[in-house]
């Protein structure tokens, strides 16, 4: 076969079909192709040659020049032409000048073309990558509507028409499940830009989801008159939001809510039933916490500005509404407020009250009137005591400069000898009530207005020691069921054998004998309250 026709056929038609199909400007196109005949052209000139290639629209064909410089003594054919060579090309020629000589594109050959075909394809792709990633790049922040293309791994790929998404795994909801062509809607997170294009990153699992979710549906919201300020999730669980209404003839939660629940409605659907509990926005960080803690009634708050923490005490009956299914509620309430919360049953705070009293009215020089007044200062322990000043002493307890010295003295010798701290032992040992009692610190999350730290509920340790102290539950097995996330002997009882099989990796016969362990100890548990209360009546 003989050597094909470097660029043949009608070119501007070429320019302007690509043009219109990829939807890119005519400049780009016509760029390709002049470095495509370059790239041809240096395979038979040589790398040194000085080449210029230009796109004729009058001739409907891509011009290529190779520019050589008029010498006595030529040394490099490629840049260099000879004086006599010179003037037959340009009788004006002198040395020193460069002479452009058009060169036909038609015999670089079938190796030529396909390379100079290869750029032209790199060329335009590269350009399409960089324009679509021109039209993503502000878009982050926003919902975007797609189908599932594919699975990689467990992430979805989503395909948005001119470019394609993914959904990692991590910013999935665990209650979905999707198949390829299923439509899928999602927040977008970023855009990164990287060699294979621009890579948008998706996410149905982040607060800023559910935020952007009621801008929709909620028309208060997208004019500015209700505001979100903080939200929080548990994705495909349970959500809670903050609003607040600039206008204080509009009802933050009513217009959140809708009529008969149609607007909360909308979302919930579109989140596949995830709960959602909206509440008002406050200030004061003390009722924004009791207002986020619902639907538990807090029953006092005490605050820590230094350390951005709260203990909130609850009534007994209330402990377990607060703290939630496996933390959930307090997890969510921390996130939502940015504080770490404490929550603690009335009967808990009564008995650790009274065994930092014990220790304090221990210290010489302090009595239990003393004690009573330092604890409700926020004094507890003789540690604590040892660190005050005197003048500090003396206001509290409105005692002598040197009394006070001789107590905190005492105090100091009492640290000395290791007994400053109050132990668990002296504030109460673990009883029923404290099955439900927890921390939590609020998550760092992709929320879109609030900064939040890890969370962290019911100390492991403790919990292990709970799981322990259920009849058939050994020490591998109390710890997978901490591990597993179990805060509480009644979050065993309510999941299924099946479920807690799956979340602690252990068989099913295993999961079912800490199933009836649990549900002993808690009927041990109301057999006992039910017997001290007919022996108090």
């Amino acid at each position: 076969m003989g050597e094909e026709t470097f660029i043949e056929g009608d070119l501007k038609g070429v320019i302007s079909a690509v043009s219109r199909d990829k939807n890119l400007d005519r400049a780009v196109i016509v760029d390709a192709l002049e470095q495509a005949v370059l790239h041809a052209a240096r395979r038979d000139c040589g790398i040194t040659a000085d080449l210029e290639a230009h796109y004729n629209e009058d001739n409907n064909e891509i011009e290529l020049f190779q520019f050589r410089t008029v010498v006595d003594d030529v040394e490099d054919l490629s840049r260099e032409i000879s004086v006599p060579e010179a003037a037959k090309l340009d009788p004006e020629s002198e040395l020193g000048d460069a002479i452009g000589i058009k060169l036909d594109t038609s015999a670089f050959g079938r190796i030529a073309a396909q390379s100079a075909k290869q750029i032209i394809v790199q060329k335009v792709r590269d350009a399409e990558r960089a324009q679509i990633y021109e039209e993503f790049k502000d878009r982050a922040g926003e919902i975007l509507s797609g189908n599932v293309r594919r699975f990689e791994r467990n992430d979805i790929i989503v395909d948005l028409g001119r470019t394609e998404a993914v959904i990692p795994y991590r910013e999935q909801m665990p209650t979905e499940r999707y198949r390829v062509k299923d439509r899928i809607t999602a927040f977008v997170l970023e855009i990164k830009r990287s060699s294979r294009g621009p890579q948008i990153v998706m996410s149905r699992g982040h607060p800023g989801f559910l935020v952007r979710l009621f801008e929709q549906h909620v028309t208060e919201i997208y004019d500015g008159i209700v505001t979100i300020e903080s939200a929080a999730r548990d994705p495909g669980h349970r959500s809670k939001i903050a609003v607040f209404s600039r206008d204080s003839s509009v009802d933050p939660v009513g217009a959140c809510v809708g009529m008969k629940g149609a607007r909360v409605q909308a979302v919930v659907q579109e989140l596949n039933g995830e709960k959602i509990d909206i509440i008002p926005w406050d200030s004061d960080p003390a009722r924004l916490v009791c207002n986020a803690l619902a639907p538990a009634v807090v029953s006092k708050v005490i605050v820590d500005d230094e350390n951005q923490s709260m203990e909130v005490i609850v009534a007994e009956d209330q402990l377990s509404l607060a703290i939630g299914k496996r933390g959930q509620n307090v997890r969510l309430a921390a996130q939502l407020t940015g504080w770490r919360l404490d929550i603690k049953s009335e009967a808990k705070l009564d008995a650790e009250q009274a065994g930092s009293k014990a220790a304090v009215a221990g210290i010489p020089g302090v009595g239990p009137m003393s004690a009573e007044i330092l604890v409700s200062e926020g004094v507890k322990s003789p540690a604590e005591v040892a660190q005050l000043s005197t003048r500090v002493l003396e206001r509290i307890l409105n005692m002598d400069e040197e009394v006070a010295q001789s107590v905190i003295d005492a105090a100091q010798e009492i640290v000395a000898s290791g007994g400053g701290q109050v132990t668990d032992a002296v504030a109460a040992p673990l009883k029923a009530e404290d099955v439900f009692t927890g921390v939590a610190e609020p998550r760092e999350e992709d929320a879109p207005l609030r900064d939040n730290t890890k969370v962290n509920t019911v100390d492991r340790d403790r919990r292990i020691t709970m799981f322990l102290s259920l009849s058939g539950v050994g020490d591998a097995g109390a710890h997978a069921l901490a591990d597993a996330g179990y805060m509480t002997i009644g979050d065993i009882i309510a999941d299924s054998s099946d479920e807690i099989s799956q979340k602690t990796d252990l068989s099913i016969g295993v999961a079912r004998t800490m199933q009836i362990a649990a549900e002993k100890f808690m009927q041990a548990q109301r057999d006992a309250s039910k017997t001290t209360g007919s022996d108090e009546d």
